[in-house]
């Protein structure tokens, strides 16, 4: 089971995998994902979170 943390800050400061995945996505994913930064709570959040928003990109 994945580790909770209390935030994206949280997040990418303690799971370098984490912080790598969050710095190769575009900038306006960052964005959106940066506005609800308390709800990822985990690397597979952040993910989810990050597919759903390029789903349409390809």
């Amino acid at each position: 089971m994945q580790k909770k943390y209390k935030g994206l800050t949280e997040l990418i400061n303690a799971e370098e995998a984490a912080n790598k995945y969050y710095q190769s996505l575009p900038d306006y994913v960052k964005q959106q994902i940066d506005t609800r930064a308390d709800s990822v709570n985990s690397f597979a959040s952040l993910k989810d979170y990050a597919e759903n928003l390029t789903r349409g990109d390809n």
